[in-house]
């Protein structure tokens, strides 16, 4: 308990450092005084001083003289550790983390309501914090081993995405996805959807921003309800079944807009095959998730399949297979926190 609410404090100086721009003046130019540091970014010099402090006891920054004076001390953030909370594509970025937390928190008293059956708590109720820390922590994953190791690694997928292979994105969110299928096959026209409007429309204006706008497209189109059929060499859904309030019906869709011999792809949380406790690291991160966000939120859906993260391979074969498919295939691909389906039609 000791542990975690060291943690809990820790989490909260790392969001506050982000939301600041203190990491990132130090990374730029450190080693820095909190008097340096706060001229640099428009903050309060005492603040930053305890801030600075409590980063170095904590072991997050390294400060050059610990005995100098308290003004005069100078605080720097090492080499090792600058992946982790400044470098935004890096796969070992964790700061999006750090913020959803924070915002997760903030919840709380709405969560107990949830939680009597007094409202619901919707993915549009979480707002934009959420929005953008959920976006910022997969991008990395997204924008880099998606595209360069995972499906390249699935058969057939990078011959067809070669030869003009049109994509479906189911559950796109910013785009990040489809803008990097878009710009690691040239040929290809990928068109992402997602039922958040806010999302969408950033989708949108990343698109133009990174060149491929002509080739990629956004739609808040429930997919279930498309007219179109057998129109897809590939359909994935990354992250985010779990989270849908009708798993069954968004698959079924998959399986019809996908072309005959094209592949179906789900990407989801790593977790353990079957329930065990205690759990390891991912498994409590991943019911903590479900807990303060993805279980609220597709039961603020009626009706709702209540999923929650912690979908086990056994569940989504189950989905699968009522969504007419006739097997899933579990991908020998390493990728990281995610395992990666193969959807047999």
């Amino acid at each position: 308990m000791l542990a975690a609410l060291l943690g809990s404090a820790e989490i909260a100086a790392v969001a506050l450092g982000h939301r600041l721009g203190w990491y990132r003046c130090l990374a730029d130019c450190s080693p820095l005084t909190a008097a340096e540091l706060a001229d640099r970014t428009g903050t309060d010099a005492r603040y930053a001083r305890e801030w600075l402090e409590q980063q170095a006891v904590a072991g997050y920054l390294a400060v050059e003289d610990p005995s100098a004076p308290p003004d005069d001390r100078r605080f720097s953030l090492p080499d090792e550790h600058r992946a982790v909370l400044v470098d935004e594509l890096d796969p070992l970025y964790l700061m999006p983390l750090a913020d959803a937390t924070v915002a997760f928190v903030r919840h709380v008293p709405h969560l107990a309501q949830v939680y009597r059956g007094m409202r619901t708590l919707s993915w549009a109720d979480l707002g934009d914090e959420v929005r953008d820390a959920q976006a910022a922590a997969n991008r990395p994953f997204l924008t880099g081993a998606l595209v360069e190791e995972v499906l390249p690694a699935v058969p057939g997928v990078d011959d067809v995405l070669r030869t003009s292979g049109r994509v479906a994105d189911v559950g796109c969110g910013y785009g990040w996805s489809s803008i990097a299928m878009a710009r690691r096959w040239p040929a290809a026209q990928v068109d992402g959807f997602d039922v958040d409007e806010p999302s969408v429309q950033r989708g949108r204006r990343h698109a133009v921003e990174a060149g491929v706008a002509e080739r990629v497209t956004f739609s808040t189109e429930d997919i279930r309800e498309l007219e179109a059929s057998a129109a897809y060499d590939l359909v994935t859904a990354i992250e985010c079944v779990h989270d849908l309030p009708d798993p069954v019906g968004v698959l079924s869709a998959m399986r019809r807009l996908v072309r005959p011999g094209g592949t179906v792809l789900v990407v989801d949380e790593a977790v353990a095959e079957e329930f065990t406790a205690p759990g390891d690291e991912v498994e409590r991160l991943m019911y903590g998730y479900s807990l303060l966000c993805c279980l609220p939120d597709g039961r603020s859906h009626d009706p709702s399949a209540a999923t929650g993260t912690v979908m086990r391979p056994a569940l989504l074969r189950r989905y699968a297979r009522e969504a007419g498919f006739s097997d899933v295939e579990v991908l020998p691909i390493d990728a990281g926190f995610f395992r990666v389906y193969r959807l047999v039609t």
